[in-house]
């Protein structure tokens, strides 16, 4: 290892410790299990960041939270006699070499999709040599943990690897309508159970539409998150200016400020 991994394995051994920190000392893997996902979402920011602004001050912060979560898990496991980082870091390693035969090995791929497929395979062929249960369903490879956005994409990735999917972007086109159609007569029914169904097939619509497309759709709601911020913020800033709150303006007013904020 580094000097430097030593370094912060040490750190993190000495909070874990006898007359170390109390809060360190405390925690389990799931008590910790929150604070991985939030450093996580928190990393995928930095890195929209990084792309927009060219700073990766945020991004080598971010990273540096995510691998303490890494290490902190590995002390508690080391603790427990279940496995060390120098496992971890060993495992992974020899994963990437048997999942990589076109680069360690003799195999030849000209292609991501060939890359990816045969990966799929390796995977499978890993599981069968630990003993491990086939899943009853292709659907099995994804987490039902998923936020839903991701889980709608990868449950259709994994669909589409067997041929079920639509042959273009055009096709999903039609069935968005067909998932709006059926939306608005739901909602004349006043139906609010069926109008959820009907919300939700047109979301999964949306997603398979952006995979179809080639667009990461989590990146384009963060992105149109963050533009619905900054353009409302806009709005805040201008009526305060004139002496406004938010509550006293009409929606006129703000509509025009919301253009203004657009084109500028």
């Amino acid at each position: 290892m580094s000097k430097a991994f030593d370094e912060l394995m040490a750190t993190m051994r000495r909070l874990r410790a006898p007359g170390g920190c109390p809060w360190d000392r405390e925690q389990t893997h799931s008590s910790l299990a929150p604070y991985l996902l939030e450093e996580c979402y928190e990393t995928f920011e930095a890195i929209e960041k990084a792309e927009k602004e060219n700073n990766k001050t945020a991004l080598k912060e971010e990273l540096g939270d995510v691998l303490l979560q890494v290490v902190f898990h590995s002390v508690i496991a080391e603790e427990n006699g279940d496995f060390t980082i120098d496992e971890i870091i060993n495992g992974i390693n020899e994963k990437l070499i048997l999942r990589h035969p076109h680069v360690f090995g003799d195999k030849r791929f000209t292609t991501a999709s060939e890359v990816l497929q045969n990966w799929d395979k390796l995977k499978a062929n890993e599981r069968e040599k630990r003993g491990k249960k086939a899943k009853d369903s292709l659907l099995d490879n994804v987490p039902a943990s998923f936020p839903a956005l991701m889980e709608a994409l990868k449950l259709t990735k994994e669909a589409s690897k067997v041929g079920f999917d639509w042959e273009n972007a055009e096709q999903v086109f039609e069935k968005l309508e067909e998932e709006i159609k059926e939306l608005k007569e739901a909602i004349k029914k006043g139906e609010k159970t069926h109008v959820e169904e009907e919300i939700g097939d047109l979301l999964f619509a949306v997603v398979n539409l952006a995979r179809k497309l080639g667009i990461e759709p989590e990146t384009a709601l963060k992105r149109t998150n963050r533009k619905f911020r900054t353009r409302f913020g806009k709005i805040e800033e201008e009526l305060k200016a004139s002496g406004k709150r938010l509550e006293e303006a009409k929606l006129s007013e703000m509509d025009e400020l919301w253009e203004k904020a657009k084109h500028s």
